[in-house]
């Protein structure tokens, strides 16, 4: 067996931008190849130019919400590099509104990306998989402790730390670890259009008892650390990358001696 096909395999989905992206980049420096799945091949292609030569990547473009794009991606992978040893369910959409506000499209939307997806390719991962792999989802603070106005986004961030738990146990036995990454709030382009609003800026910065706000690059390092043999022993574990935000009730002294206003 050559030294190329003793590395470990990685897939990735939502891999070609963001979050993603960055997991890709630090999987790939970290001795992983890389099968990355993303909706659209442009920005794949883009990807791919950027992680070669330094590792063998492979790219699939497809709707991971479908009902078969867990077993194709995980087909693909075996295909083309004959074995699977981390799976990152990183694909999922970043809608949230009041419950009252939140319409059926979003609804379904919500769902389908970011629970119905994850399980499909987590079942389709587990027939291939060998002791020693790992399975990884990108999950959110606010399905931990829910957050303001996150509504169906909270409910289906909490239900994928629930499949993370579920999938420790049932997998854990063939020695397939399962654990979630809680980022908080990381600036990508899919919250962009939030980002410059005064009441998320405050949400999420003058609750962080921290200098700076978290990049994709603090959440590729905790999932490469999970999926490498220095996590060999975590499962079914819940890791929140986020400043201190879950956890310390802070608030800045600004929020302490801001006058309270109702709610809309």
């Amino acid at each position: 067996m050559s030294a190329q096909a003793e590395k470990p395999v990685a897939l990735i989905t939502g891999a070609s931008a963001g979050i993603g992206e960055a997991i890709a980049h630090r999987l790939a420096r970290g001795g992983f190849r890389i099968l990355a799945v993303a909706r659209r091949q442009v920005p794949l292609d883009a990807l791919a130019e950027a992680l070669q030569p330094g590792t063998e990547v492979a790219t699939l473009a497809l709707d991971v919400s479908a009902t078969d794009a867990g077993d194709s991606a995980v087909d693909a992978a075996m295909e083309r590099f004959g074995r699977l040893d981390a799976l990152v369910n990183n694909a999922g959409s970043g809608k949230f509104a009041q419950l009252r506000r939140t319409d059926e499209d979003m609804l379904d939307e919500l769902i389908d990306l970011t629970l119905k997806a994850p399980f499909r390719f987590t079942k389709a991962a587990a027939r291939v998989m060998q002791s020693g792999s790992s399975i990884t989802y990108i999950g959110s603070t606010f399905g931990m402790i829910g957050g303001l106005n996150g509504g169906m986004y909270t409910a289906v961030k909490s239900g994928l730390v629930g499949l993370t738990r579920s999938a420790a146990i049932e997998l854990g036995p063939q020695g397939i670890r399962c654990n979630l990454v809680a980022p908080s709030v990381v600036r990508t382009a899919m919250i962009e259009e939030y980002w410059n609003s005064e009441v998320f800026g405050r949400v999420n910065q003058e609750f962080t008892p921290f200098d700076r706000m978290g990049v994709p690059e603090d959440i590729a390092n905790a999932v490469h650390f999970l999926a490498s043999s220095e996590g060999s022993f975590i499962n079914g574990q819940t890791l929140a990358v986020d400043g201190g935000w879950s956890t310390t009730k802070y608030l800045s002294k600004e929020a302490v001696l801001a006058k309270r206003v109702d709610q809309p």
